[in-house]
């Protein structure tokens, strides 16, 4: 994991005593509300429908359990026993008095964490493939890369005031599990077919929201020694010709949709080219210096399979059945990645208590070289993991309600905080998504039912990302009533795709009943091996929308 040099740590304790100094302010009357807002905005703090919120940045989504023991710690302390992993790999605390918020700053900067571009029009928390230096489909690890972005926007100058926020994300695979076409940036770490050295295919004009795009390639191959650079022309011509009238089109993607794909990408050319690279670009040392962290752990030779764990599979189906689903194979042979459901059915996705992220924390310290990540699911990993250890792992995560073995499946929903928390929702997400996961509790259905991601939104900012989720779940507000809009087809991997709506919205009694009716016309009509996305394309939406329909009439 990257370390704090002194300058990080430096930069995290100022902000640190600045902000304490701006909450004084506001307690004691000096700043109202319209000026204390832009400065807690860059500090992470919201100001939420009950209470305010803060909002920790997770960089790359990589915690040490020595962090997330921090974490469990002020959730206990300074919040209700709890914290909220997002789409964006943060945490967010639902409940922290304003007084106490620099004391929490504090604890974060004690184990080098902090709040800083969680919030606000700037580049924000840097997102990456949650088994980078673990998948066996990798290329190389994006940790490196994503750590020189995180340094290279850190308070950058020229892009603090953006028309709105921007976000980035890399992968270093074949498949992408970072969601990088739905970013205002992605990155996708590639070999040249020529010289067969790595470098960057580079997207622009991603994104959800009220207006959702799949972001186009701009640079097929993008040497890796020029990136800041080319960073930092999209960025300027962004900066300068982003709609600053209207906060509606003031993303990069619409400024890509306007003015076309070709011309975006010639003035991004014309920019880079006119820019003094070297003085941009990092130091080959630092690049260096940057990458070492990311040194994988000390492995064990350790033969490919593990008498142990089979014994253990075959004496206990649970345990089978999880090892199955919840875990990944490990570029070294006999590892395994560990994905930890936040998840269980009834509770709300991607919520953690204290006592679980103390727990996890311990399995990571005794198991995992310490190290936890914090995927775009809502999830947790332990990434490295010896076969050998999985069923004691498994055993004490089912003491904290831990051990669902759903990944990838029905009930493993994505779903924002919705109308419950937020100031912006229109429509609750977690009741939606507690009424599905019931539905579909029974271990045998969601195996039978297969792969299937089911994402909400409790408005259309789409922070449940569900326009790329194979089934999508939209709350809005419709007279006064919470009305849900249904759609399919959506895609957040390499192949990349926004949904279609099926129909008239819904009640939320009715939302299940819908998922119900698409499910069964998956599991009619499917043809061997074939899973529900790849049904929905071979089908098209005709069928799905009959019965859909059948349901609307019946109501």
């Amino acid at each position: 994991m990257y370390r704090y040099d002194e300058f990080d740590e430096r930069f995290v304790r100022e902000r640190v005593a600045q902000f304490s100094d701006q909450v004084a302010r506001r307690l004691d009357g000096s700043l109202t509300e319209d000026e204390f807002k832009p400065l807690r905005l860059k500090n992470g703090v919201y100001l939420q429908l009950h209470a305010y919120m803060l909002r920790i940045a997770i960089p790359y989504g990589t915690l040490s359990s020595r962090q997330l023991r921090q974490l469990a710690l002020i959730g206990e302390r300074f919040d209700r026993g709890y914290g909220h992993f997002t789409t964006r790999t943060n945490l967010q605390f639902n409940w922290p008095k304003l007084r106490d918020v620099p004391e929490i700053l504090g604890l974060l900067a004690d184990v080098e964490m902090h709040c800083i571009q969680t919030s606000g029009n700037c580049i924000r928390n840097v997102t990456a493939d949650h088994f980078a230096g673990i998948a066996r489909d990798e290329i190389e690890d994006p940790r490196p890369t994503a750590e020189l972005i995180r340094q290279w926007s850190s308070q950058h100058p020229e892009f603090s005031y953006l028309p709105r926020k921007f976000k980035i994300a890399v992968t270093g695979a074949e498949q992408d599990r970072a969601v990088i076409k739905a970013h205002d940036i992605g990155l996708r770490i590639r070999r040249h077919p020529d010289t067969h050295e790595s470098c960057y295919e580079v997207s622009v004009g991603g994104g959800l929201g009220r207006t959702p795009m799949i972001g186009k390639v701009v640079r097929d191959y993008l040497p890796k020694a020029d990136l800041l650079a080319y960073l930092e022309a999209i960025m300027r011509v962004y900066n300068l010709e982003g709609r600053r009238d209207n906060k509606y089109k003031a993303r990069v993607k619409i400024l890509v949709h306007e003015t076309g794909l070709a011309e975006f990408t010639r003035r991004v050319e014309a920019e880079f080219a006119a820019l003094d690279g070297p003085s941009i670009n990092a130091d080959p040392e630092e690049v260096a210096r940057i990458a070492a962290y990311f040194a994988p752990p000390t492995f064990r030779a350790l033969p490919e399979t593990s008498s142990a764990l089979e014994t253990a599979r075959a004496g206990n189906p649970d345990f089978d059945r999880w090892v199955e689903v919840n875990t990944t194979a490990h570029k070294q042979p006999g590892y395994a990645a560990v994905t930890i459901s936040l998840k269980t059915v009834g509770e709300a996705p991607g919520d953690a208590t204290s006592e679980q992220m103390r727990l996890v924390a311990d399995l990571a310290e005794e198991f995992s070289s310490s190290e936890i990540r914090v995927t775009h699911a809502q999830n947790l990993v332990l990434p490295h993991v010896k076969l050998s250890d999985l069923f004691a792992i498994w055993r004490r995560l089912g003491e904290t309600g831990l051990a669902s073995a759903n990944i990838g499946l029905i009930t493993d929903i994505i779903a924002c905080p919705g109308l419950d928390y937020c100031a912006l929702a229109t429509a609750r997400s977690i009741p939606i998504a507690q009424a599905i996961a019931r539905r579909f509790a029974e271990d045998a259905r969601q195996q039978e039912i297969g792969a299937l991601n089911i994402k909400i939104s409790g408005c259309i900012n789409a922070c449940g990302h569900h326009h790329v989720g194979h089934i999508g779940i939209l709350g809005l507000e419709k007279r006064g009533i919470e009305s849900y809009q249904i759609t399919l087809g959506g895609d957040a991997t390499q192949d990349a795709a926004i949904g279609e709506i099926l129909g008239p919205g819904l009640a939320a009694e009715e939302v299940p009943d819908a998922i119900e009716r698409i499910v069964a016309v998956y599991l009619e009509q499917r043809q061997a091996g074939e899973s529900f996305i790849e049904n929905v394309r071979r089908l098209g939406l005709a069928p799905f929308k009959a019965a859909f329909l059948e349901l609307d009439r019946a109501a």
